[in-house]
């Protein structure tokens, strides 16, 4: 059996992750057993003190996973936990091999799932009430004899305390007295809201006296206020997963349960400094499951500390905790200003502020900054988006200019039909750099992507830094205004140097025009931030 993990903290509070067993069942999620020992690391290094890694014997995956952790990872702070079942009915623990199965994973803790909902006993068990607690006594006696510590999950719990409290009670009842350290309530449908999550928590842990913990699905959109309630009833153990994956809308989202336990309640749930890991390791989670972060997560989006409106800005000017519930960098997090038609001076101040950009207090640069926004934006320009475009036009009104690495004196980008059935795509472009006149020629995929690759080939001789950078995202949108083909049209392009990404915008009527203004910004921007001194 695997060495425990030691932890700093005592056993008075649980945080439970199972994101690689009820978060692997969200649609769209498929975990090879690399993931889940990548995903472990990361739930290990965040500091959470029960990782449930799936079902040993149930599936051949999961059972390899169990044998690699054990050999893989040295688990600093979390114990491993296997998944199973109470045994079935007329059977022996002993002699089920779905429960050797979790013996031989060599797992410290194990969760079983036993039934609490009468109707589910008799019609999907296919068996007595009776039996159905006795399968519950006899399998968790036999796993406590085998030296394991024991969670007994009750499955659709809540709706069956709502058809028979009493029977509910009794499986609760009967988990803790054969030993079962912690016996989880689970709103398996996922359609309980707060105050009767509270309500029967409390009326449990009265009547049963058993350590109690919640398992909450995210129907109702209630998960985590579930979750929060029950530990008010007294719960002590929360089971969740990161960034709310989860079978159907998903499970209680781990990271704002933590983040409210340890900032808003005051308990200590995590090693000290782990809390500040948060945001990274939300986001180092969604790219192993390969699915994009989301941005308007709370605490850990990066959307959770920016900030659109003047108003807004003006006070925050004044002090970040006027329209901020906590300091970003508690969860590892970063304010942000956004520059939009929205903005007042007091927003560009701070977005120059957090660019590095010192307007010292200029208010007719900061004016003038202000209107050409708001002016731009109208045109359908969108800085919030694209923050280096942004930078590159605060530039221009602090500098006196606009950055000038290379002059355009023409492009063009040709898309040839060929009878055959295919297309030929050519861009040239004509361009003075360091006083040196170039005419390049490339093809690409598409039209965009040979303007793309024409520009390289022209600058890269005199601007080798240009040799790093990467289009990485492009995103094009039709504006309102015109109809059809005469609509006006906003490209985004999203680059990278390898060590960090920045987006440009462009707007035209011609799509490529677009997009070639977003390029123009992107390969500017990217000289600006390999150091190199512009010709002005």
């Amino acid at each position: 059996m695997t060495e425990t993990a030691t932890s700093e903290l005592d056993d008075s509070f649980h945080v439970f992750d199972t994101t690689l067993r009820d978060g692997a069942q969200r649609e769209g999620i498929n975990l090879t057993v690399a993931d889940k020992l990548a995903i472990a690391r990361h739930l290990d290094d965040f500091g959470v003190g029960f990782i449930e890694g799936g079902w040993p014997g149930a599936n051949p995956r999961d059972t390899e996973f169990f044998a690699r952790a054990q050999a893989e990872i040295e688990f600093k702070h979390a114990q491993l936990v296997a998944f199973g079942a109470t045994r079935r009915a007329h059977a022996k623990a002993a002699e089920d091999p779905q429960v050797r199965a979790l013996v031989e994973s060599g797992a410290p803790v194990i969760t079983l799932v036993a039934k609490s909902h009468d109707r589910h006993v008799e019609l999907a068990l296919r068996t007595t009430l009776d039996e159905n607690l006795e399968m519950v006594r006899d399998t968790v006696s036999y796993l406590k004899e085998q030296g394991r510590r024991v969670f007994v999950d009750c499955e659709h719990f809540f709706d069956g305390y709502r058809a028979d409290p009493e029977y509910a009670k009794a499986v609760v009842r009967t988990a803790a007295e054969a030993g079962a350290d912690v016996v989880i309530l689970c709103d398996t449908n996922g359609g309980m809201l707060p105050a009767q999550v509270h309500a029967v928590v409390s009326t449990v842990l009265a009547d049963t006296g058993a350590r109690l913990g919640i398992h909450a699905q995210d129907d109702t959109g209630c998960a985590v206020a579930n979750t929060l309630a029950a530990v008010d009833a007294g719960a002590t153990h929360v089971q969740c997963t990161a960034n709310g994956y989860g079978e159907r809308v998903g499970n209680a989202n781990l990271f704002p349960v933590v983040a409210a336990l340890e900032l808003k309640y005051g308990k200590k749930v995590l090693p000290d400094g782990k809390l500040r890991e948060m945001t990274r390791i939300s986001h180092a989670i969604a790219e192993v499951v390969n699915l994009t972060p989301s941005t308007h997560q709370p605490y850990v989006g990066v959307s959770a500390f920016a900030h659109k409106a003047g108003l807004h800005a003006s006070a925050i000017k004044v002090d970040p905790d006027l329209y901020q519930h906590i300091a970003p960098e508690l969860v590892g997090n970063t304010m942000r200003m956004l520059v939009s038609d929205m903005a007042g001076r007091a927003s560009v101040e701070l977005k120059g502020k957090e660019l590095g950009i010192d307007l010292g207090g200029d208010r007719e640069v900061v004016g003038r900054v202000v209107e050409r926004v708001k002016e731009r934006e109208l045109q359908g320009y969108t800085y919030e988006a694209a923050d280096a475009s942004f930078e590159l036009l605060l530039r221009a009104e602090v500098e006196g200019g606009p950055l000038k690495y290379f002059e355009v004196e023409s492009w063009r980008a040709i898309v040839e039909d060929r009878p055959d059935g295919t297309h030929a795509n050519e861009a040239t472009v004509k361009l003075w750099a360091k006083s040196e006149r170039i005419v390049a020629t490339a093809e690409g995929n598409g039209p965009v992507n040979a303007l793309d690759r024409a520009l390289r080939v022209a600058l890269e001789k005199i601007y080798p830094q240009l040799a790093q950078l990467d289009l990485v995202d492009y995103k094009v949108r039709i504006l309102e205004g015109k109809h059809g083909t005469q609509s006006t049209t906003r490209v985004l392009i999203s680059t990278s140097d390898g060590k960090g990404e920045w987006s440009t915008v462009g707007v035209a009527e011609n799509v490529i025009a677009a997009s070639w203004q977003a390029l123009e910004d992107a390969y500017t921007y990217g000289l600006l931030r390999a150091g190199v001194e512009p010709a002005r």
